[in-house]
């Protein structure tokens, strides 16, 4: 496929550098010369200096020819007036990413109205995949392959794990006929998976499970999700505001804290059963002072990546046992696991994840889904 990205931020460049080897040929495009120079030096892609919003720009950038657009801007006009331009001068598919409350809104209507085919929604996705994962340990984390009733387990086999020392083979006979393991990495090395391949304590195994069977699987690998009764959100805009109405709809105790005033008030009128905190400050000292310490759960959804590692490193040495970290980088991932905070979002991973799937959706329409689940967990791998 012929594929135009618009915008090298953190997410346009991550799609790049996981689209890079494939037969994709891709074109990138950027406002800022350096940002195209950086991506076209490192991978072998074609680039464009100019708005996406301009309809010459899109053409020197092939759009009268492509398969697809994506529209990655930081700005939620600008990927939209991109989609528009792109679809009229030619371009077969365009995803747009929104950030906006209310143009999430009227997503259906945008999508008509801009010629968009697919939208990203990261803060919504983050909320979602928060709400999947909250009350489970450490070791392990649900991810959901996009538009399917299929969840992937990013499982580590620890302590006492019913997989341990047994084979492929065996898992399904004596644990669970209701999972297909389609992956284990040791170490950096990524297993073949065989019926006799035996697994170790500290292996991770990408595992796929239906939706309906996902409470019975993890029973049966010992999984046990805790009992939570108080989430602690921090900061994440669009995402804490749809995160805290799921728990609440659940009857679960809301505390949110924001380091905005205004955003605060907001949040009062608009969640009047939860407690909210103007977070001003050093914030270790207001965790302390409206004691965080005593939540079953701290979400940590701030845009700094390094307030988010203080604030979760602060809730793991208090024994909170459902710490959920926001992180746009790998290497803080890479650091926070080296501390056994282990459950981590990224609106980038998710967004860029999503992407690619509907990449393979349109490119490989007749796709079954025993492949679907290989490419993702291949994607996983990756990141």
């Amino acid at each position: 496929m012929k594929i135009i990205v618009a915008g090298l931020g953190e997410t346009g460049r991550s799609l790049i550098k996981l689209l890079e080897g494939s037969d994709h040929d891709i074109t990138v495009i950027d406002r800022e010369r350096s940002c195209v120079d950086a991506v076209t030096d490192r991978y072998k892609v074609n680039g464009v200096v100019g708005s996406s919003a301009s309809a010459d720009t899109l053409i020197k950038a092939g759009a009268d020819t492509a398969d697809m657009m994506i529209a990655l801007t930081h700005a939620d006009e600008i990927n939209l007036l991109s989609c528009m331009q792109a679809k009229a001068v030619g371009t077969k598919y365009c995803v747009a990413r929104l950030f906006m409350e209310d143009l999430i809104r009227e997503e259906e209507r945008l999508k008509e109205k801009y010629s968009i085919d697919h939208v990203i929604k990261p803060r919504v996705d983050l909320a979602d995949e928060v709400y999947a994962n909250i009350g489970l340990p450490g070791y392990i984390k649900i991810e959901r392959l996009k538009d399917e009733d299929i969840y992937v387990l990013d499982l580590n086999t620890v302590g006492n794990s019913p997989l341990i020392g047994k084979t492929i083979s065996s898992i399904s006979e004596t644990v669970s006929s209701d999972m297909v393991i389609g992956s284990v990495l040791r170490g950096k090395k990524t297993l073949k998976v065989k019926d006799d391949l035996e697994i170790k304590d500290g292996d991770t195994l990408y595992i796929a499970v239906k939706n309906d069977k996902l409470d019975k699987v993890l029973s049966s690998i010992g999984v046990v999700r805790d009992r939570i009764k108080h989430v602690v959100i921090v900061g994440g805009r669009l995402t804490e505001v749809y995160l805290a109405n799921r728990l609440i709809y659940d009857k679960k105790r809301v505390t949110i804290l924001d380091d905005d005033m205004e955003r605060c008030r907001e949040l009062m009128e608009r969640f009047p059963s939860a407690n909210v905190i103007y977070a001003e400050g050093d914030i270790t000292e207001v965790l302390e002072e409206e004691k965080v310490y005593q939540a079953d759960s701290v979400v940590s959804l701030t845009d700094n990546d390094e307030t988010n590692l203080v604030i979760s490193m602060y809730a793991w040495s208090k024994g909170i046992s459902s710490v959920i970290t926001r992180v746009d980088r790998q290497v803080h991932v890479k650091l926070l696991h080296r501390v056994n905070i282990d459950i981590t979002v990224s609106p980038t991973e998710l967004s860029v994840f999503k992407i690619i799937r509907y990449i393979s959706a349109v490119s490989s329409p007749d796709q079954d889904e025993n492949e679907k689940i290989s490419d993702f967990i291949t994607d996983l791998e990756k990141f």
